[in-house]
């Protein structure tokens, strides 16, 4: 299962943003995967994400592998699309 979305933070995957889309991946034993710019990250290791360097405007695909895996990508192309705002924030 795959899904592209595009950053529209302002700050695009970085500190923040990336902690609470592992939070968020972390939640599912799919095995999470990020592609942007031709590089991959795990999901579920903010330190991973952060190497991608993605930033406003960006486009990441969002690929996972396993039992939960379309809800697993929905929710994070959801949670992308509401700039990481997790819903017990807004």
């Amino acid at each position: 299962m795959e899904k592209t979305v595009t950053l529209t933070h302002e700050k695009g995957l970085h500190a923040r943003p990336a902690s609470v889309f592992v939070q968020s991946a972390s939640e599912y034993d799919a095995s999470i995967e990020i592609h942007a710019d031709g590089a991959t990250a795990n999901a579920k290791s903010s330190v991973a994400i952060l190497s991608l360097n993605a930033e406003e405007g960006d486009e990441i695909t969002i690929t996972a592998d396993g039992d939960d895996e379309d809800a697993a990508v929905e929710r994070l192309a959801t949670l992308v699309r509401d700039d990481f705002e997790l819903e017990s924030e807004a």
